[in-house]
């Protein structure tokens, strides 16, 4: 039986200005970290993705313009144990990566059904407990987006 997830998501760095980055950890895989993510429901735009995903993952309401749009995409291969959600034959998700800057005292609200905890790591840190490639990558390049973007 074939699911009927769209292979196409988002990945959010929920940051600091100071480059504290969150990090929540799968309830249904203890000990993957990761920032937010989710797949793209319906016809919704991936910004409404990014904000749906970070409203049910953490508890933040955020406008689209917070959202910054790194223009950033990624191809990976579904690993096997997830591929049923998928249509047949789907192997391989684009995922569009995004970031929002919030102060440090934000609360965080996770969804106990997604996440078991969350944790705020400087950068470094963050990008080197994460599981994914993607989100290790995008978290390496925060540094670089800072500078190019002071206000974010």
């Amino acid at each position: 039986m074939s699911g009927s997830k769209k292979p196409v998501s988002v990945l959010v760095l929920i940051h600091t200005p100071d480059l504290q980055v969150l990090l929540l950890d799968r309830a249904t895989r203890p000990g993957f970290w990761q920032s937010v993510t989710g797949s793209q429901e319906g016809d919704e735009s991936l910004v409404d993705t990014a904000r749906r995903e970070t409203l049910e993952e953490t508890g933040l309401a955020v406008a689209p313009e917070a959202l910054i749009d790194w223009r950033l995409s990624n191809r990976f291969e579904i690993f096997p144990q997830w591929r049923q959600r998928y249509p047949d034959g789907v192997s391989h998700n684009i995922e569009h990566v995004y970031s929002l800057c919030v102060p440090l005292e934000s609360e965080i609200i996770i969804a106990p059904h997604e996440h078991l905890a969350h944790l705020w790591l400087p950068w470094r840190a963050a990008a080197d407990k994460v599981f994914s490639w993607t989100n290790r990558d995008a978290i390496l390049m925060l540094p670089l987006l800072q500078q190019a973007s002071p206000g974010s």
